[in-house]
């Protein structure tokens, strides 16, 4: 009981939840497709939300979900709801949001590729590129299909999520203009510990890392109760990655809810974030 109520608390603040299909109206869950990925046998499973009708023309925005540290939660995890306010918030201007599920979680299946190894020695360098190589995947075959808006897509990404998306910055692929890194990480919240990361040190030397060649704007978003990755630690990451020479913006906002890990999906969390991402995004 305990697990699982840990697990009911942990979806939420990574961007993911465990709500079955079959509860879902059609509205709520969209379009759900298998997207092709050379690397990925039978394609990542993914949501597709369209925007309203008379929407203004928007872009491609690709929503990326989060790791849990138990990994018998993973088979378990669902994208997020068309309806869930943070996917409303990209629809109400126009992009149609496409929400992967990576390998080893949920519908995907398959080996869990993201793994970044022992605490006392992780390698987040990997675990980012591993991260990266599905959401590229997902973006490419997004924008192959009838209907997707024209240009380079928008990649939001929320923890591993986002840590992913920093590291596919470092790729600079044309496919992509924007990165929105919300909360993103690993390491955090070792032992189930607030503020616990395994050697933290190397997070800001792989940021650091991933900034020698990422050359496109990027939008980093902490929230100062985040238990998984605190103030300090965003501070050093982005100073990281700025010294590199890539170009950051950070945004540090006021503590959130029990944990601001969960800003991004979390309920009145977009009046919070979503000015900073309107103003970036024009």
């Amino acid at each position: 009981m305990r697990r699982l109520a840990a697990a009911a608390l942990l979806l939420p603040l990574l961007g993911a939840c465990a709500i079955a299909e079959s509860d879902l109206s059609a509205e709520q869950a969209g379009e759900t497709v298998m997207l092709p990925a050379e690397h990925v046998p039978g394609g990542l499973y993914t949501r597709l939300c369209a925007p309203p009708r008379g929407a203004p023309p928007g872009r491609l925005v690709v929503i990326n979900h989060g790791s849990p540290g138990d990994p018998a939660i993973r088979p378990a995890m669902r994208p997020a709801s068309c309806q869930s306010e943070a996917v409303r918030w990209f629809t109400a201007r126009g992009h149609l949001v496409a929400l992967p599920m990576r390998r080893g979680y949920g519908r995907t299946g398959g080996v869990w590729a993201e793994g970044y190894g022992r605490c006392d020695a992780p390698d987040y360098v990997r675990a980012g590129r591993e991260t990266a190589r599905d959401i590229l995947a997902a973006t490419r075959a997004m924008r192959a299909r009838p209907g997707t808006p024209p240009g380079p897509a928008i990649i939001v990404g929320q923890s591993a999520g986002g840590w992913g998306a920093l590291a596919l910055a470092a790729q600079d692929p044309p496919e992509v203009s924007r990165i929105v890194n919300m909360a993103g990480g690993r390491g955090g919240r070792q032992n189930d510990q607030p503020n616990n990361v395994c050697r933290p040190e190397r997070l800001v030397s792989a940021a650091g890392a991933f900034g020698q060649m990422a050359r496109m704007p990027t939008l980093w978003i902490y929230a100062a109760n985040d238990s998984f990755f605190g103030p300090g630690l965003a501070r050093d990451m982005a100073q990281a990655w700025r010294l590199s020479g890539a170009p950051v913006t950070l945004r540090q906002k006021p503590a959130f809810g029990r944990d601001g890990h969960g800003l991004f999906f979390g309920q009145g969390g977009s009046a919070i974030w979503g000015p900073e991402a309107e103003a970036f995004l024009r």
